[in-house]
């Protein structure tokens, strides 16, 4: 009995983790009941090698140029004492609040006959360039200036000592960053399918509509693309080792400058590229419609309803699933451990249509009576988003010492009542955070939405994709418009919080004997 008590947590961690796993399963077995065939025709065609190039092209581009827009960005406003730093980061952080689709769609609206890899690009750009923002304005912001400070009194310029001295230490924020940005590529679907623009994505939700086996073996090079991305981070992650860590001096931007002037120039064209320009069209067809093409009141009113509900069952569900494998490695590091919290990140590299194609299969074979059901399409968001949840609340319980909960017990208290009234309290700032960043991305969801919701039912991203489908733009405008200003603030907020956390120096971590 007390070995089951010990090893609780490993148990509740392995199954969650066979959870998370599940789709990956599911989606390997649904394939194999299509028979290797039917795998062998749809792989091994003409078109699938089409849509890898198209996939693997837009990737490349797409990393290439967002991972230089957001280092000079980051170089920009870390390096450049501009006015009101904390304004610039904001303007920066909120195109990760524009949904892809509708920003492709905008886009899509101010010029038909945009080309296709060139309209695709152009809107990932804008819409992933914070992910590699964050981490380098960050790594900036917390590295030591010494070494530039050095090789300035050396005579190197400033582009040299960016270069040689700068860049490597900004390599792993970098490339963790560009990461994110590949497997957001891979993964997008609506914006690839406004501007016409086929991808391995794409291919699966059309094939699910009239091929759904077809479907299923198209999902598994996809699957794995995302998983060797996956697996090239965790190798570079490994082999770095990091830089020694002492008292460092904070970074001193220099003066402002007039010549600063063109780099405020530049955020405020990228913001107003990726914010500015999509917001302006919506309002823009609102304003240009009539009463009669306008959706009515009540229909906008209950779609917000249902995506505010979806929304949060997803976010509540995915924080409940996160939380014991959070206190499973908060425990002792073992390798056990390790290894099950590592499987339970496999989905942050699995698109939505694909997640929603494997409850699709489990649903119809084994638990019919959930299909087209709220309680599939919010299991669908908590296994989609949840490595997003055990970020947040890992990073909590670091602050929740395990002695703490061991001393509850120790006097008495039941575990249960000990985790309630001790460890709750200290890590609700991870859980209310996990819950408010899940929520806020299952709102901006589209493929798992369309594929998984209930029939009848209707949600913000889906009576957009329904009136954009019959090019009734005055009619979708609302919907989109209403999903912006449902993100944006969020994403105000996260910009005040970035700038407000990098600026806190971190404690040193105590020496353990």
């Amino acid at each position: 009995m007390r070995f089951l008590r010990r090893h609780a947590a490993v148990y509740v961690g392995a199954v969650i983790a066979l959870v998370t796993l599940s789709p990956l399963i599911l989606l390997a077995t649904d394939a194999q009941a299509a028979g290797w065939g039917e795998i062998h025709r749809v792989l091994f065609r003409s078109r699938s090698a089409m849509l890898l190039r198209h996939t693997v092209v837009l990737a490349v581009l797409v990393a290439v140029l967002s991972a230089a827009v957001g280092v000079a960005a980051a170089w920009a406003t870390e390096r450049t004492r501009l006015p009101l730093r904390w304004l610039w980061t904001v303007l920066l952080v909120l195109p990760l609040a524009m949904p892809d689709f509708v920003v492709g769609w905008a886009w899509h609206l101010i010029d038909p006959r945009i080309n296709p890899l060139g309209g695709a690009t152009l809107v990932m750009v804008l819409g992933t360039y914070p992910l590699v923002y964050l981490p380098v304005a960050a790594a900036l912001r917390r590295s030591d200036p010494v070494l530039e400070d050095t090789a300035h009194g050396l005579g190197v310029g400033r582009l040299a000592t960016f270069w040689r001295v700068s860049l490597p230490q900004l390599t792993p924020a970098l490339f963790g960053g560009t990461v994110l940005v590949v497997l957001t590529v891979i993964s997008e679907y609506g914006a690839f399918e406004i501007l016409r623009y086929p991808t391995f994505t794409t291919e699966v939700f059309t094939e699910f509509q009239f091929e759904p086996e077809a479907a299923g073996a198209l999902s598994m090079p996809l699957v794995l693309l995302g998983l060797l991305v996956l697996g090239a981070d965790g190798l570079l992650s490994r082999r770095d080792g990091g830089m020694a860590t002492g008292v460092r001096r904070p970074p001193e931007p220099p003066r402002w400058r007039p010549a600063a002037v063109p780099a405020m120039l530049a955020l405020l064209g990228l913001a107003g590229l990726g914010v500015g320009v999509p917001v302006g069209t919506l309002v823009y067809w609102i304003r240009q419609s009539r009463a009669t093409t306008l959706p009515p009141v009540a229909t906008l009113g209950q779609a917000t309803w249902s995506t505010l509900e979806y929304s949060a069952g997803g976010a509540l569900l995915a924080v409940v699933l996160a939380t014991p494998v959070a206190l499973m490695t908060l425990r002792r590091h073992t390798r056990t451990r390790d290894v099950l919290e590592r499987s339970t990140f496999v989905t942050q590299a699995v698109p939505g249509v694909v997640i929603a194609l494997s409850l699709v299969y489990f649903a119809t074979r084994f638990a019919y009576s959930v299909y087209q059901t709220s309680t599939l399409l919010v299991v669908a968001y908590a296994l989609l988003f949840f490595p997003l949840a055990l970020v947040c609340v890992r990073a909590s319980c670091a602050q929740a010492p395990p002695e703490l909960a061991d001393v509850g017990v120790s006097l008495g208290r039941h575990p249960v009542t000990v985790f309630f009234r001790v460890t709750v309290p200290l890590i609700a700032p991870g859980l209310v955070a996990g819950f408010c960043l899940v929520f806020l991305t299952a709102i901006t969801e589209l493929t798992a939405t369309l594929v998984l919701a209930p029939i009848g039912v209707e949600t913000l991203a889906t009576q957009f994709w329904a009136y954009q489908s019959e090019v009734a733009n005055g009619a979708a405008a609302p919907y989109a418009l209403v999903i912006v200003a449902m993100a944006v603030l969020p994403g105000t907020l996260l910009g005040l919080w970035f700038d407000r956390e990098s600026r806190t120096p971190r404690r040193p971590k105590p020496v353990s004997a």
